[in-house]
């Protein structure tokens, strides 16, 4: 075994979040961050410069997302080690990461020693998930997935776009978007926009503080 640190990057487009983060890798000798990344594009770009050993990603990030950031690093590399950094503890968001490859969940307001060994754990190519997250995505699995276009729909429901501007923007038929919203109407149980709202953001599916008003699909 090497006795270099492990080679850790940091991918949050908070810079406060990054430098608390690098302070706290910083304390352990162990530890060493190679490179910081505030989005999607420049989380891929550092790490093929850097190739680091762990990659600290969290999910919502501007421009390419931390999703979309996980599948494009582990093309370049199957292997690479990653780990999901989050503020919010849903179980769609967490169950599509992990579908994607991250190895390891960790909350923001996680304490630091939960950080330091979360990081050790995946590096040594073990899974870091809390229990009760194993358990979310126990349930997660007895309930239908909502694709890829149906979350993008959900997005922009969330923010009050309406069917017309929803299909511009996704370059979609307005009945393409009142088909996605009804499957999406079945997938989570609910009959109106704002009950899909209110359980997508239980779910962590979508994080929203405006809620538009109850419009049925037209």
């Amino acid at each position: 075994m090497s006795d270099s640190p492990i080679r850790v990057m940091c991918v949050d487009d908070h810079r406060l979040m990054r430098e608390g983060i690098a302070l706290i890798i910083g304390l352990d000798p162990s530890l060493t961050v190679v490179a910081e990344a505030s989005t999607g594009e420049e989380a891929v770009t550092h790490f093929v410069e850097q190739r680091p050993d762990v990659t600290l990603m969290d999910l919502q990030l501007p421009g390419m997302n931390g999703l979309q950031a996980i599948n494009a690093i582990r093309r370049i590399q199957a292997d690479a080690r990653i780990i999901v950094l989050t503020m919010y503890a849903g179980d769609t968001s967490l169950y599509h990461a992990l579908q994607a490859g991250a190895r390891g969940y960790l909350l923001k307001d996680a304490v630091p020693q939960d950080l330091i060994r979360t990081i050790h754990e995946v590096h040594a190519g073990k899974k870091a998930i809390p229990p009760h997250v194993e358990a979310m995505l126990a349930e997660h699995d007895t309930r239908p997935l909502l694709t890829a276009r149906e979350i993008e729909v959900l997005e922009r429901l969330a923010k009050g776009m309406r069917n017309k501007e929803i299909g511009k923007s996704l370059r979609i038929t307005e009945e393409t978007v009142r088909a996605h919203i009804r499957s999406i109407f079945a997938k989570l149980s609910v009959h109106d926009r704002t009950a899909a709202l209110a359980e997508a953001l239980r779910r962590g599916i979508v994080r929203v503080e405006f809620v538009s008003p109850d419009d049925p699909p037209r």
